[in-house]
């Protein structure tokens, strides 16, 4: 018997060892797999929907337990990666051409890593993609289910990574402090050595015991998914299926990055322009036509002068730096808010063209709209802007991201004086910003421009006035004076500003500098100073990317496809055509006030209240972001709208009841309509 029981012994401590060298063995390779870049299951481009319904041709590269996304094939450009031990896999249906599968979380959580391969905390910018979910087109049906057979390879390799404990098994596994120990490191930082080693074996081990269990459970929860979901009509109806003809209503604008953004140098340099004598013969003509006090709204400018791009258009240069403003929402203080807004504010002033120009005014009923894309908090500011008025000319505007939870909506009236050898164009209009959760708004006032050395000398532009900022709710208010430079000033004395920001009587800080360079601030009570602002190279590295509408897809009476001819001519340096088709639509503008005779003019999307003689966007909501509630904003014909989870949803986004509720409920609304500005 003890010779019986030796062999026993020695027979259980080869199993051990050799249990122990296999167990070493695997974790060896799954380390190898999750470290070595050219273990890869597959790679190829895939098109991915993005939140705001339009595709993305990006590169995948599919490893075990995870995905990762390029924008390119090499890895410079990082978009996100997909942690596959929290995904279920599925395929939808479509009626286009190519194959389209879904990649989803079963409890609508986060599926995507906080940090990428070499540890990026911000992807490259692309079409935000949604949180929860991904839904791929494959070229073909072959090359669908070949990658449909990759991820069920991958999402088994994924399970070798699943080591959840046992208060967090049913909760989140992108976000319990108990889950996946490989999950937490590609949340926090790049893969190391050091980190794959500290998955201990005691937790391969408790894993391999449970492995089967784990498969079996996955492959039935997975199927129980895609039964749920045909049952139900479909969480892919809910979520992504927007290409079918049901819901055809709900497709959003089709937005892509702008190609080119003109920038100005800093100082006097950009905003000097000496006159060709051609020129200044035409500028005698025109002023010969003027007494001083005159006001110009009404002369024909020549084309010489004019920015190529509507004044719809310029009013947008103030939300390139939009970020600024979800970061002031969240500001605890008053006063920390008000230096966040008064520093968004200063951004939208750097960005101007090369010399003396003016962008086009308006054509009556002419629309602008844009947007920029948010990758720090995955959301969008939507820009709409139009024409309301001709005589005067007014331009409303209004401005959304209700996930970052702001929007600013308004008018500006326009105004030019002449005076002799200068002349002066003045922003007559507030802008209203609104903080939705903090229910706060801001009144904005603006800065006239001033155009000397008309007759003599050389042409200069700069700005003057005093503006303010002001907070009724947080009693705290911002003065700020945009200063000429004085007759025998410096170039020091250029684009001068400074003020002060008070809650109250009491002053807490001054700012001085220059409103296209640095503006300091200095705490009053300290004595201590910061940079407020500076647009430096590094700020504007910051700028958001614009996205907008392509010509081909725009309305006819968008801005830039209705001023087209006119830009086209611009550019081309000939000012005899320019100024041609100026007069075509000019001339088409007065034929339709003609027509319309006594008629009053009644603008698409805004309306006018005569109680406060303010435009107000007819299509508002500020109500604050709820993300239970909410999935994304989008834009569709110059409405600004959320789609919703289906459970919260009972009417179209297009429904006349859905607009006539908004108009009912517009009494809460109107501190959010900013007025007009930028």
């Amino acid at each position: 018997h003890s010779s019986l029981s030796s062999k026993l012994c020695k027979t259980q401590n080869v199993q051990k060892k050799n249990y122990r060298q296999e167990k070493k063995r695997v974790a060896k390779e799954l380390f190898s797999a999750l470290k070595d870049p050219s273990v890869v299951i597959m790679s190829n481009w895939l098109k991915i929907r993005g939140s705001l319904k339009s595709w993305t041709k990006l590169w995948c590269i599919l490893k075990p337990g995870i995905l990762l996304i390029y924008k390119t094939p090499g890895s410079d450009h990082w978009v996100g990666t997909i942690l596959l031990n929290a995904c279920k896999l599925i395929e939808r249906p479509s009626k286009k051409d190519g194959f389209c599968f879904k990649l989803y979380h079963p409890l609508d959580k986060s599926i995507w890593a906080m940090k990428g391969p070499k540890g990026e905390s911000v992807g490259s910018i692309t079409q935000p993609l949604p949180s929860n979910y991904l839904i791929f087109r494959a070229a073909s049906e072959s090359d669908g289910r070949c990658w449909m057979d990759a991820l069920e390879l991958a999402l088994s390799c994924s399970s070798l990574s699943k080591m959840t404990a046992k208060s967090g098994r049913d909760g989140d596994l992108s976000s319990s402090s108990e889950s996946s120990h490989i999950l937490q490191l590609l949340q926090s930082s790049a893969l190391t050595d050091q980190d794959l080693l500290q998955l201990n074996e005691s937790m391969l081990e408790n894993h391999m015991e449970n492995d089967a269990n784990s498969d079996r459970s996955e492959r039935e929860a997975h199927e129980d998914s895609d039964n749920a979901t045909n049952e139900n009509g479909g969480r892919l109806t809910e979520e992504s299926d927007m290409d079918q003809s049901d819901d055809v209503c709900l497709q959003a604008t089709a937005f892509v990055e702008e190609a080119h953004e003109e920038i100005g140098e800093v100082g006097e340099a950009s905003q000097v322009e000496t006159v060709s004598e051609e020129n200044k013969g035409l500028i005698w003509t025109l002023l010969k036509q003027l007494r001083p006090g005159m006001d110009l709204s009404k002369v024909v400018l020549p084309t010489f002068i004019l920015e190529p791009r509507s004044f719809l258009d310029k009013l947008s240069d103030y939300y390139y730096h939009a970020d600024l403003l979800s970061q002031a929402v969240m500001e605890e203080s008053p006063y920390c808010r008000m230096k966040q807004v008064l520093r968004w504010y200063l951004s939208g002033f750097y960005k101007k063209p090369k010399g003396l120009k003016k962008p086009y005014n308006p054509i009556l009923g002419e629309m602008f709209r844009c947007c920029w894309l948010h990758p720090q908090t995955d959301s969008c500011t939507f820009y709409i802007a139009e024409q309301v008025s001709h005589h005067p000319p007014v331009s409303a505007f209004y401005i959304s991201n209700r996930k970052d939870g702001f929007c600013i909506s308004g008018s500006i009236l326009a105004k030019s004086k002449f005076y002799g050898n200068s002349l002066s164009a003045i922003l007559d209009g507030k802008a209203r910003l609104l903080f939705l959760t903090r229910d706060e708004e801001y009144i904005i006032t603006m800065p006239y421009a001033h155009c000397k050395g008309i007759l003599y000398g050389t042409m200069t532009l700069e700005l003057g006035g005093k503006i303010t900022i002001e907070c009724e709710k947080t009693q705290c208010y911002t003065e700020l004076e945009f200063k000429l430079k004085p007759f025998l000033g410096s170039s020091c004395n250029v684009n001068q500003i400074s003020g002060k920001i008070r809650i109250g009587e009491d002053v807490l800080a001054t700012v001085d500098g220059h409103w296209d360079s640095k503006v300091h601030l200095t705490e009053k009570r300290t004595g201590q100073q910061e940079v407020l602002w500076n647009p430096g190279p590094d700020i504007r590295r910051q700028r958001l990317k614009r996205q907008v509408v392509q010509v081909d897809q725009q309305e006819a009476f968008e801005s830039e496809r209705l001023w087209q001819h006119v830009t086209r001519a611009i550019m081309d340096k000939d000012q005899m055509r320019a100024t041609q088709e100026k007069f075509v639509l000019e001339e088409a503008q007065r034929q339709e006030v003609r027509e319309r005779a006594e008629r009053l003019w009644n603008p698409r999307l805004f309306t006018f209240n005569s109680d406060t003689n303010e435009w107000h966007y007819r299509y508002p909501d500020a109500k604050p972001w709820d993300p239970e509630r909410c999935l994304l904003q989008f834009e569709k014909d110059g409405i600004i709208q959320t789609k919703e989870n289906s459970q919260h949803q009972r009417r179209s986004f297009y429904s006349q009841n859905w607009a006539a509720q908004q108009k009912v409920s517009r009494t809460g609304f109107l501190v959010f309509c900013k007025g007009g500005f930028m």
